[in-house]
């Protein structure tokens, strides 16, 4: 494998959050659902996890950080259902409406942490686990001020490069034109990715991407939106 970043007691990965808590209000549905459905979609972080024993089976595995209000991932997992997913969400309604909407699709293929992302990927995961990483439209942190905060950070993207699997697929996507030249240039630096799309460039929108209804209203306000996709690649 490449080599990684050192992550110990003197270089300590990630304390400045890429995010900040705004829990905002719960619906009744939303936290029936944390109350009834946790604990068979959710995981609780501070030991390892054996995803062939969490989905009782051998399959290609997705893990999308910040999936909001769980649009995205249902879809996929509906549209994929020979693949697991395991989605990371802070924000407790997100995750309320996610687990909801598993129930309604009787959807047995996701489990949820809702946890800081960063503590799921070093505490929780085991290496080399992961077939696809899915980081769709992370906070922006669009003032120069605040992008120290940016979740994509080279100590981020190596403690990525652990988990995936040798070929496997970091995907990102923002609507920001800056970030997404912040992101290419910090993948670009790193010797463990090569990008799927040819250096320097963006990639064309995958089909599993779903178009949310938060980037269909950015397009008619005439957003655009660019994808980034690299691959987990070995030392030769």
């Amino acid at each position: 494998m490449g080599k990684m970043t050192p992550n110990s007691s003197h270089h300590p990965l990630r304390e400045i959050r890429s995010f900040v808590r705004r829990e905002g209000r719960m619906t009744p549905g939303q936290k029936r659902a944390l109350e009834e459905l946790w604990p068979c979609y959710g995981l609780e972080p501070g030991c390892r996890i054996n995803p062939v024993r969490i989905f009782t089976r051998q399959a290609p595995l997705t893990l999308e950080i910040g999936f909001g209000n769980g649009e995205s991932l249902a879809t996929m997992a509906t549209r994929e259902p020979e693949m697991d997913f395991i989605g990371i969400e802070v924000h407790r309604p997100g995750v309320g409406r996610l687990l909801r909407e598993l129930d309604k699709r009787a959807l047995n293929n996701v489990r949820v942490f809702n946890e800081d992302a960063v503590k799921v990927l070093r505490d929780c995961l085991p290496d080399c686990c992961l077939d696809r990483l899915l980081l769709f439209f992370p906070d922006p942190w669009h003032k120069k001020r605040h992008h120290k905060r940016r979740i994509v950070q080279p100590d981020f993207i190596e403690l990525v490069a652990q988990k995936l699997k040798p070929g496997g697929i970091l995907h990102m996507a923002t609507d920001w034109e800056d970030y997404a030249g912040h992101m290419l240039e910090v993948m670009e630096q790193s010797p463990n990715y090569r990008n799927c799309a040819g250096a320097g460039l963006y990639a064309d929108k995958p089909g599993y991407r779903p178009v949310t209804k938060f980037e269909r209203r950015g397009r008619k306000l005439g957003h655009g939106v660019w994808d980034l996709l690299f691959k987990r690649i070995c030392e030769k």
